[in-house]
């Protein structure tokens, strides 16, 4: 066992006058398994970067372990898996590979297999089992469980669960709660470190929120006061001043200006620390604010219809067929394992050409906004988004200013912006788009918890009718009125 320590951390990007850090200052121990959470943008895995020596910075990192990052980066996908495995850790068994393979639910041909051909799902479970033989070795996981069905995430936990001396990034809160035991947070002014769970973590950050919004209005009501009695004295000083004029006694008349002239300041002072004292409250508020959500009405009771549908790749079907109505108001979730054909399904309901059994048929000029799973592809300005998407780029920016981002990313190129920002961009658009029907795949893929938890309060709050995929329990089972099983 030993200490991570950063002391008086500073960094921020050649290319930028704004410090992402700046003299950051904890520690953590090496045998903790410690869930990264925090707002899309704010520097996750700039922060892991750095651990990792990727960068140069101020201040100091001391640590006796080496780290080791995952997604580990593999070049050569035709090599087999087993070599690429035996590269990242030399010194572990076959018989080692193997039980770290079943404790995860990975079958021993995947050993034998190129690297290019692993699923998503196997490509990360294989890695992670490699770089937890590395004994020593301090891992930075870099949200692992994107792409990852339900089933996958939960058997991912108990693996993780049962490991230590670890740094994970997660926005999944059902994830984090199954396999850590100290929360990092990245906040808005500062970066600190809580014993617990996520669940732990985030029933005592509101509890300081609302102690702090508590006095923050006590000092508002404070400050007014002040603000009142200062220019209630001011102004008496002012008329006892011009009183001199024509008095018996100037001197008598001077000493009581100059009385209240002094409680004046001493006010003035007064409500000054107070400003002061209120500034430094609510420095870590996530500021909540609600989203907005304008879904057409439509004419009809039923919006869309599967009728023995299955998607068809090279000759093959990809689940069994399957029939389900879409009606007004519902918000389906459509489940299933990774390769079971649920954004298939999706992409048909948007119109996209794919080969399948069966007929979708959709309501007459029934209007459907689509997010896609994939966000990697996105480049151009906001604007650039707002024109192609036809909507209202001042309402588009408001609501993706309330989804965390600042002023200075809006004159970005999209393709510069961290995964998490670049799915915010195309859900944003969606929210600003005035649709029957709204179809999200994987929407929550690289987004912050905060967010997350303001896409379920707007939809709880606006009721559209919504089909989507999406494997972060929590969502699902809050928003959820339907669950179709693929």
């Amino acid at each position: 066992m030993s200490v991570i320590k950063v002391e008086d951390l500073t960094f921020s990007y050649p290319s930028s006058y704004d410090n992402i850090f700046e003299h950051v200052s904890f520690t953590i121990d090496s045998d903790w398994k410690l869930g990264f959470i925090g707002r899309n943008g704010r520097g996750k895995t700039t922060f892991l970067n750095l651990l990792t020596g990727k960068y140069q910075y101020r201040g100091k990192i001391i640590s006796s372990v080496k780290f080791d990052y995952f997604p580990y980066p593999v070049e050569d996908e035709t090599r087999q898996t087993a070599d690429i495995l035996a590269e990242i850790c030399p010194d572990a068994q076959k018989w080692q590979f193997l039980r770290e393979f079943s404790a995860l639910d990975v079958r021993e041909d995947v050993l034998y297999r190129p690297f290019g051909t692993l699923s998503y799902g196997e490509k990360t479970k294989a890695l992670l089992a490699a770089l937890f033989l590395n004994e020593g070795h301090f891992l930075l996981i870099d949200e692992p469980t994107n792409h990852l069905d339900s089933a996958a995430r939960e058997r991912l936990a108990k693996y993780l669960n049962g490991k230590k001396s670890f740094i994970l990034v997660s926005h999944d809160r059902y994830f984090l709660d199954g396999c850590v035991d100290h929360i990092l947070s990245l906040n808005r002014a500062n970066i600190e470190v809580q014993s617990g769970n996520f669940t732990t973590f985030m029933q005592n950050f509101e509890r300081q929120q609302a102690f702090e919004q508590s006095r923050n209005d006590k000092l508002e009501t404070d400050i007014k006061r002040l603000k009142e009695t200062a220019r209630r004295t001011a102004r008496w000083a002012d008329i006892v001043e011009a009183s001199k004029i024509g008095a018996g006694d100037k001197g008598y008349v001077g000493h009581k200006s100059a009385k209240m002239m002094k409680r004046a300041k001493v006010t003035e002072a007064r409500q000054q620390k107070e400003i002061e004292q209120k500034s430094a409250l609510l420095k870590n508020r996530e500021v909540d604010s609600p989203l907005k959500l304008a879904p057409l009405a439509y004419h009809a009771g039923r919006l869309a219809y599967f009728s023995g549908v299955a998607p068809v790749y090279n000759g093959r079907e990809v689940c069994a067929p399957v029939t389900f109505e879409i009606k007004r108001g519902d918000r389906i979730a459509i489940d299933g394992k990774n390769g079971s054909g649920k954004s298939s399904l999706l992409k048909l309901l948007c119109g996209q050409n794919i080969g399948h059994l069966g007929e979708v048929r959709t309501g007459s000029q029934l209007v459907i906004s689509c997010v896609p799973q994939d966000a990697s592809h996105i480049s151009g300005s906001l604007r650039d988004l707002a024109a192609e998407r036809g909507i209202d780029e001042s309402v588009f920016k408001t609501t993706l200013h309330k989804m965390g981002f600042n002023k200075d990313q809006f004159e970005k190129d999209m393709a510069d912006f961290s995964a998490g920002q670049k799915k915010k961009a195309l859900l944003a658009a969606s929210l600003c788009e005035r649709a029957h029907l709204y179809v999200w795949d994987e929407p929550l893929n690289y987004i912050d918890i905060y967010s997350r938890i303001q896409l379920e309060n707007l939809i709880l709050q606006f009721a559209p009718t919504l089909i989507f995929v999406e494997h972060d329990r929590a969502f699902r089972e809050n928003v959820a009125t339907k669950i179709i099983d693929i």
